[in-house]
Formats: structure tokens, C-alpha cells, sequence
């Protein structure tokens, strides 16, 4: 049943628990975390935790399959009949939702229900201008804009932001097409939201399509820690450097940032605050805040190709526009990849991280890693 009860992370007898440092210097200046003797902090994703577990049984419901009436959001008003829409003719927006994948129906309604669950509870946000300055900033800054296909895409960082700018640029005109092979620029040719004035974004928010993709949250984290500190040299540099010289015992004053391992790169982590945190791994509830804009499409990287496909329905994109494929060279990490990382990572460890991301599991309806000795043999 989901959301899937943790298996127990507790240190093996006879080790000791792993817990966060005593060095704490942040890679970049920002608030503290209060003082000794202040109140703990509770950070809203363990807050709402609760609000996950009390909806559980309304969840073992959708698994047994007693689905509610999936109702597709109102398709935006487009004002124009284009000959070349790629659209499913007879469908309309109802045909996003496949009636031959009973498990995506699943997904998506186990989604809806639980983003509708926790939103609804007293002090979630409504609107992005019930967030903080900061976190509204963030959400701006990620919210990209079609005026002409009328729709406001959230990116996320290691969910294929970068074939989605993609298609953004050639919709706009200013690329040829996808398959077009240059080093990808992430601002240039692109409208944010961030961009444009209260008035325009609220009537964009409100009257727009919006979407969103999501990833499994420590598949999103692996990808991210072999692609920055595997391959990138700045984030060697900027970040692992100073995560060795934080966490590795008998780390030289220099180092040069391009051995971290995984379970170092969690440890940081640990001692991060979520809405502070690099956009390649902050929570997707931080970077798109889903309670405070409503989100019409929800796709998954799991189903990127077919979930692509239908948000370029969905917006009418011309026929010629379509989802780029994976490179032939790319290898995502992979759940094999990902059980071998956790299942060398101390579990105290993942017990300290998984509340910063337990949003992210519970409202895009993943199950938490399950790391017990028996699955690690296997």
C-alpha cells in the first residue's frame, strides 16, 4: 500500500549511528538554524507526514482499484483552429488519460487525491503570493512560458529540463528543430514567469495550462550526484571540495572535489536547508510548489516519452514538434544503480535525509527505498 511504511533504518548492533557533523559551515552564506535551547525546527514536509499516513486508507482504496471519475482539468481556450494539430481527433484532453494503463490511472489519481489531501490543510499555501518572497522567487524563476501555445511549464532539474527547453525554443521559433545539437543555453530564447509582471503572471497562472514532471526523488538525487561531481568541474570545485573537507576524516586542506562518494554527498545534504539548496537537488515541492499553483498535468519520468507526447497534445503543438529521444550514448541511472547506492549508504543516514524529501514521495505517489538487509542481499 502507498505511501510505503520506511523499512527499519536503524544502525546495525554494535555501530554506531551515523549523525550529522559537528562542522557545519554552509557552501553559502544564509540563516542559521536557531540557537542552542531555541525550539526544534519541524520542517513543513514532516508536518504534512502526518497528513499522508491519516489518508492512507483512502489510498489502500484507489489500490484496490475503486478509482474515482477521472476528470481531465477544462482545456485552455486556444482561439484558433490549427489544421495541423497533432491532437487525438475524437479524444480531446480525456485521451491524456490512457484507459489500456490501469497503473497510470492509478498513479495520477493516487496524485491528485493526495496533493488535494495535504494542500487542503490549514496554513498550505493557495497562491503563490502566500509564499515567502524567496520561495515565490524560486517558483518564478522555474516557471517557464509559452504565450502562443498558452502554457506555464515547471522545470525540474534531472527530469529532462533540457529536451523541454528544447522543444520551448523550437515552438518559439528560435531553434530549427530538436534535434538540433548545440550546448544547450538555459536562459536565452525562453520567457519566465519571473520575467513578467504581477498583473501578467496572475492572469498566465489562472488561465494557462500548467505542467509539471516529476522524477523518484533518490533516483533524481543519484542522477544528480553522478552527473555534477562525475563529470561537471565547477561543481567540483564549488561543492566537493568543501563537502570532503566537511565530512571526509584526514581531508587535506585542497581537495579536489571529484571523489565524493554518495553517502558524503547525502551528509550535506542532511544539513541543508530545502528552499536553500542548489535547484539540481532541491525538492520538487520547493522548486514548483504544487499547493500554491494547480498544476493541470502531472507527467513522470518513468513515462516520459508517452506523458511528452501527451502534454504536445494537450497544448496543440504542430505535428512537427515532438519530444526529443534519449541520446543513444545516455545511461540514466538505473534502479539497479540505485539499489546498489542505497544499500551502501548507512541507514541512519537515509532515516536523517528522507523527511527533507518525504513530500516529494508522498505527493507524486513513490514508495520510499526499501533498504532492508534481505532486499540488499538481493
Amino acid at each position: 500500500m502507498f505511501p510505503r511504511p520506511l523499512t527499519p533504518l536503524t544502525a546495525p548492533k554494535g555501530t554506531e549511528a551515523l549523525g550529522r557533523t559537528s562542522r557545519r559551515t554552509p557552501l553559502a552564506s544564509g540563516r542559521g538554524r536557531g540557537g542552542l535551547g531555541g525550539p526544534p525546527l519541524l520542517l513543513p514536509s514532516m508536518l504534512m507526514f502526518g497528513v499522508i499516513v491519516a489518508s492512507s486508507g483512502l489510498l489502500l482504496m484507489i489500490e484496490r482499484g475503486i478509482l474515482a471519475e477521472m476528470k481531465p482539468p477544462p482545456l485552455h481556450p486556444h482561439g484558433r483552429m490549427d489544421p495541423v494539430w497533432r491532437g487525438t481527433a475524437a479524444g480531446g484532453p480525456g485521451a491524456l488519460l490512457d484507459p489500456g494503463d490501469p497503473d497510470h490511472q492509478v498513479r495520477q489519481d493516487v496524485r491528485n487525491r493526495t496533493v488535494r489531501a495535504v494542500c487542503g490543510q490549514p496554513g498550505m499555501p493557495r497562491d503563490p503570493w502566500d509564499l515567502p518572497a524567496g520561495q515565490r522567487r524560486t517558483l518564478f524563476r522555474h516557471i517557464l512560458v509559452s504565450d502562443q501555445y498558452r502554457f506555464l511549464y515547471c522545470y525540474v532539474p534531472k527530469v529532462a529540463c533540457s529536451n523541454w527547453k528544447r522543444v520551448l525554443k523550437v515552438l518559439a521559433g528560435a531553434l530549427d528543430s530538436v534535434d538540433v545539437r548545440l550546448k544547450m543555453d538555459h536562459r536565452s530564447d525562453l520567457v519566465f514567469l519571473a520575467d513578467l509582471r504581477p498583473e501578467e503572471i496572475r492572469y498566465r497562472l489562472q488561465h494557462y495550462f500548467k505542467f509539471v514532471f516529476v522524477r523518484d526523488p533518490m533516483e533524481r538525487l543519484l542522477s544528480a550526484y553522478r552527473n555534477k561531481f562525475g563529470e561537471i568541474r565547477e561543481y567540483q570545485q564549488r561543492y566537493g571540495a568543501e563537502i570532503v573537507r566537511r565530512y571526509r576524516a584526514g581531508a587535506g586542506p585542497s581537495p579536489a572535489g571529484d571523489d565524493v562518494t554518495f553517502p558524503e554527498f547525502l551528509r550535506y545534504l542532511v544539513d541543508e536547508e530545502p528552499e536553500r539548496m542548489n535547484e539540481h537537488w532541491m525538492p520538487v515541492y520547493q522548486l514548483c510548489q504544487p499547493c500554491a499553483v494547480h498544476y493541470d498535468f502531472v507527467g513522470s519520468y518513468e513515462r516520459l516519452e508517452a506523458d511528452a507526447n501527451r502534454v504536445l497534445e494537450w497544448v496543440r503543438a504542430p505535428r512537427a514538434v515532438r519530444f526529443p529521444a534519449r541520446q543513444a550514448w545516455y545511461r540514466p541511472a538505473s534502479p539497479e544503480s540505485l539499489h546498489y547506492h542505497l544499500c551502501n549508504t548507512p541507514r541512519a543516514l537515509l532515516q536523517e535525509l528522507l523527511p527533507k524529501y518525504i513530500l516529494d514521495f508522498s505527493l507524486f505517489a513513490y514508495p520510499l527505498p526499501n533498504v532492508t538487509r534481505e532486499a540488499c542481499r538481493q
